[in-house]
């Protein structure tokens, strides 16, 4: 099995990975419904979870709002590349005699929860398979960061009966993560709680990061539905100027407000398949506080300044994007006529 555990963290490597992990069902133990190995496969003994780059020349033109196909397309391809690297490495698991589940980097749920695949839960967390086998730390997101690449990271994994060897969780003197809380500042959405911390304790370990308010408040805002900060001084990439609700139990009602207008947005190229949304498509707008984190402080100070000082998005009849003052932004959307100004913004 060390023989093993070795083959397939170089595996992981050679496919593109920055870091490989061990987790195991003892290492585990304790922890979430979605750190369960035996939810996807009865007999599971152990899982390997990586860590793919995302490419960090092309987060700082997003965050500026310059250039929003590269990013997206570089986070598309990164997530299809982890869950390829996934698929090969159960199948190489299984020919070597150990049943193996590769598991999707992202949007695939679990159907058995309260509201089935509306609740997002992922039949496994990749993110506590990664702080408890050494890939990162949680930084106070909730997102798994690096010393190196920061949160601008894509995970993946594989659940198997192979009984791997684990490996260690990171010491907590070398978590980067001070609580500058620029993730939290760069959250349009207010999906982290600022006064807040909860735990999950995996094998004996504790881990804590911000609180999580309801997830619906992500859906409203990364999936593009609206994006105009309170303030109205800055956006995301959305051109969505809905308002966002205080109170977790109103972003249900918002949202369903709002997709009837985002799905007459004219729809410009790119973004990615989601089962969930009519239409089933969607695009990557926010991610900002993935994006915003580095392991550089002043790096992150500068991008959150990228951030809110980059304008508000609005888009054009042909479909295409651009960042303006708040001042413009406000005259372009009163020079519309009532239907087209009905897509973007509430009538007042």
């Amino acid at each position: 099995m060390e023989e093993l555990t070795q083959t397939l963290k170089d595996m992981a490597k050679c496919l593109g990975a920055v870091a490989t992990g061990i987790a195991t069902g003892e290492t585990l133990d304790g922890g979430p419904p979605s750190a369960d190995l035996t939810y996807v496969l009865p007999e599971a003994k152990s899982a390997v979870c990586f860590a793919l780059p995302l490419d960090q020349n092309l987060i700082e033109p997003y965050l500026r709002k310059e250039d929003h196909r590269s990013h997206e397309l570089n986070n598309v391809r990164t997530n299809t590349l982890a869950s390829g690297i996934a698929l090969e490495m159960a199948k190489f698991l299984e020919q070597k005699g150990h049943p193996s589940v590769p598991q999707a980097a992202n949007l695939v749920y679990r159907t058995d929860t309260k509201h089935g695949a509306y609740d997002e839960v992922p039949p496994i967390a990749h993110r506590y398979l990664a702080v408890r086998s050494g890939i990162g730390h949680f930084g106070l997101s909730g997102n798994v960061i690096r010393r190196n690449e920061g949160a601008a990271i894509i995970l993946g994994s594989v659940v198997t009966a192979a009984e791997l060897v684990p490996t260690d969780p990171l010491s907590e003197e070398e978590n980067y993560c001070d609580g500058c809380r620029m993730c939290i500042a760069s959250c349009a959405s207010g999906y982290m709680s600022p006064d807040e911390e909860e735990t999950v304790t995996l094998g004996g370990v504790g881990f804590s990061y911000s609180k999580r308010r309801h997830h619906l408040r992500c859906d409203y805002v990364c999936g593009g539905f609206t994006g105009l900060h309170r303030s109205g001084k800055w956006s995301t990439w959305s051109p969505g100027r809905f308002p966002i609700p205080e109170n977790d139990s109103e972003f249900r009602t918002a949202i369903a407000k709002a997709a009837q207008a985002y799905f007459q947005r004219p729809r410009p190229d790119g973004g990615f398949f989601h089962f969930l949304v009519p239409g089933n498509r969607l695009e990557y707008t926010c991610g900002n506080c993935q994006l915003v984190c580095h392991p550089d402080k002043a790096v992150r100070l500068q991008r959150h300044k990228m951030l809110t000082g980059s304008g508000v998005i609005v888009q054009n009849p042909d479909g295409t994007r651009e960042a303006v003052s708040p001042e413009e932004a406000i005259e372009r959307i009163e020079a519309m006529s009532p239907q087209m100004r009905a897509l973007y913004e509430e009538e007042r």
